[in-house]
């Protein structure tokens, strides 16, 4: 049973019971976006932009609501109704800033920055809504990209001049600089925003989470114990407090059942104090795939396809979890309408990389190859791709390509290990046609060099690397009139590890070889008939049949 199963079956039985009474100020609504009450929040401000249509931060906080839940288009338009309202809306300006920048359109991102700042004058909050753009992690991204992040604390900073004592851009900037793991700089602005304002749970969880990273658990429960103290109901504190059990399971075994016990019931309460909402419920997805329940996934995210409000990005939890639980026919289903129908702003590597994988299972695998390439072209961290491609590669006897592949991997990565080496040396071995006499031999070559390596690493001798090097230079000597003696040390050796551990049945045929060899090297190299009766004798001894020394024999009359 997965670890977090536990999780998912508690919250699983969730019953949402929700008021149907929304209080209808600007200021509750921004609070329930904090909450990420996201229904909530949408229904107050649709209510305010129609009984206070000339005001256009109603439409704004509108806007960012469907922005930050991924629906660019609907942001755009009523950032538009906002500029309708006030042409000089620096908020909605910022908005549609925003939306260009999840878009990837630079040159809008720019000019309608340009028109926030220019109408902005003592306000900071269009300043702190850029910086919050550009920290966005829309798509299913799922880190914030370095030029990002300093795009963010340049104008993040701009409106801390315009208001040095705005606790939300404080938080922003920490979240910026938490983005790319500078810890100090985060606690800072987190610091500085709690000075500003002790009531703000949103600092107190943002600091949770950066002791939650730096796996300083007592004092991240501390930290959401404290913004629930200051707001029971703030949702996000259980979320993240169960996000932190959960890599406190992950990290310490022994707490591991008690910490998911206490993530099942922290994820519990976050998702009773949300509207349980598609985006939530798609954030409650969001940590089954970071939790490695996938069966739960699959059958939460069956559910939500089944949701007439249905975000398309179903489709890729869809996939993934069928792809983990061996569905593989409604996996690549599912990955190619999300990948066909999301559009290219919104695919991820990791999308490329499971469809990919389900191409491959499902006999397609050039398709597979192809669209595991496609995830490592999009993120260069992806170098694991080329051990699966290996792999697809080796068994259908595309040796060459999987020694390429293999050999591309291991140049790659930071993770290969003694066995993906010996993967390639057995690739090139078996790629090299040596009854072509315009064989490459430079594939003998790589091959003796990726079992060199595992030689000269492994700790203790490994019996198969010394035989794969015999194999590999007695094919370099297969003259037996005219042998040079290549393969000899590498028989040698093999013959000194096995019968030193003591030899296995399994060992038996090979250690026949190893003495056939030697048999030939001293009949024909070095012309010592005793030698050479004692190698042969050994090959019989150990297997009756090998060639070699029933030849020898037969010569000799025995």
């Amino acid at each position: 049973m997965k670890l977090i199963s536990k999780v998912a079956y508690a919250a699983a039985g969730l019953v949402f019971i929700g008021s149907s009474v929304f209080a209808q100020s600007l200021a509750d609504a921004k609070k329930a976006i904090d909450a990420e009450q996201y229904q909530k929040a949408k229904s107050i401000l649709k209510n305010l932009t129609t009984t206070q249509p000339t005001k256009d931060e109603n439409f704004f906080y509108l806007g960012w609501v469907y922005t930050i839940q991924d629906y660019a288009d609907s942001a755009k338009a009523v950032f538009n109704q906002g500029i309708a309202a006030n042409p000089k809306s620096a908020l909605n300006f910022a908005g549609l800033g925003v939306v260009a920048h999840v878009d990837k359109d630079n040159a809008g991102t720019a000019s309608n920055f340009d028109k926030a700042i220019s109408f902005a004058a003592k306000d900071s909050k269009p300043y702190l809504y850029m910086g919050k753009g550009y920290l966005l992690l829309s798509g299913g991204k799922t880190t914030v990209a370095a030029a990002d992040a300093n795009a963010a604390i340049a104008i993040l900073n701009k409106g801390l001049v315009v208001n040095p004592k705005d606790a939300d851009i404080n938080i922003a900037l920490g979240d910026a600089y938490r983005s790319q793991l500078k810890s100090s700089d985060a606690y800072k602005y987190y610091s500085d925003a709690t000075n500003l304002n002790p009531q703000s749970a949103v600092a107190n969880v943002a600091i949770g989470v950066l002791w939650k990273y730096a796996n300083n658990f007592e004092d991240a429960e501390k930290q959401f114990q404290k913004a629930l103290s200051i707001d029971p109901n703030f949702g996000p504190a259980y979320r993240e407090w169960a996000e932190t059990d959960l890599r406190w399971a992950l990290t310490d075994p022994k707490m591991a059942s008690e910490k998911v016990k206490q993530a099942a019931d922290q994820y519990r309460k976050y998702l009773s104090l949300t509207d349980m909402s598609i985006e939530s419920r798609m954030r409650y997805a969001d940590f089954l795939i970071q939790a490695g329940d996938y069966k739960t996934l699959q059958t939460e995210a069956a559910a939500l396809s089944a949701s007439a409000n249905s975000n398309l990005r179903v489709y890729r939890y869809l996939g993934y979890s069928a792809y983990e639980n061996g569905d593989y026919p409604a996996g690549l289903t599912a990955m190619n309408k999300w990948i066909s129908q999301a559009g290219e702003k919104r695919i991820i590597p990791r999308d490329y990389l499971y469809l990919g994988r389900l191409q491959m299972k499902s006999g397609q695998d050039s398709l597979g190859i192809q669209s595991l390439q496609k995830a490592y072209q999009l993120d260069t961290t992806q170098a694991d791709v080329f051990n699966e491609i290996a792999k697809s590669y080796y068994a259908k006897k595309k040796y060459l390509e999987a020694g390429d592949a293999y050999r591309r991997y291991i140049s790659k990565t930071r993770q290969a290990k003694l066995q993906d080496y010996l993967n390639e040396g057995i690739s090139y071995y078996y790629a090299y046609d040596e009854k072509n006499p315009k064989a490459d031999t430079t594939l003998l070559t790589k091959s003796d060099s990726a079992f060199a390596h595992i030689e000269q690493t492994a700790t203790t001798p490994i019996a198969a690397v010394a035989l794969y090097r015999a194999y590999v230079n007695d094919t370099k000597d297969r003259d037996r009139q005219n042998i040079k003696g290549y393969a000899k040390p590498f028989y040698e050796k093999y013959i000194q590890i096995v019968t030193t551990k003591g030899p296995t049945d399994s060992d038996k045929k090979s250690l026949a070889s190893a003495y056939a060899y030697l048999g030939t090297y001293y009949q024909f190299k070095e012309k010592d008939d005793a030698k050479a009766t004692e190698n042969f004798t050994k090959a019989r001894e150990f297997d009756p049949a090998n060639k070699q020394a029933v030849a020898f024999f037969a010569k000799k009359g025995k």
